[in-house]
């Protein structure tokens, strides 16, 4: 599965079929552990950041009824994992665009210092298109 936050937070199974996520909580709950590239989120900063400052009276049940959304919607395009204390999503870093943009301005860097001009226009291009 690959999960795009980088513009709208979408994500598509490992042969391109977007996934429907639908819900602005369902969404900022996948970017969240996305974020995460794989390490878990405790619970707390999960509902931290989905409620901020006014959780829900319960909300560790309105999370796990969230996670269990989450869950459906997916598919088997990807799984989100119960762990000690929180949740996470299964995917690699590289599998998340965030993570692949910030590889891309650093390789494009180095290859600015280092002169190759050409190679870094093409790395930093490939990581704006993203």
């Amino acid at each position: 599965m690959r999960i795009c936050l980088l513009g709208p937070v979408r994500a598509t199974a490992d042969d391109a079929t977007p996934v429907g996520v639908g819900g602005v909580r369902l969404r900022m709950l996948l970017a969240r552990l996305a974020l995460e590239e794989g390490r878990p989120v405790s619970v707390e900063a999960l509902v931290d950041g989905l409620w901020g400052e006014q959780p829900p009276a319960d909300a560790g049940n309105a999370l796990q009824a969230l996670v269990s959304r989450l869950r459906k919607a997916l598919r088997g395009a990807g799984t989100v994992d119960s762990v000690a204390g929180g949740y996470r999503v299964a995917v690699d870093a590289d599998d998340v665009d965030t993570h692949r943009f910030e590889e891309l301005a650093g390789q494009g860097r180095r290859e600015l210092a280092a002169g190759r001009l050409d190679e870094a226009a093409s790395t930093l291009g490939d990581a704006l298109a993203l």
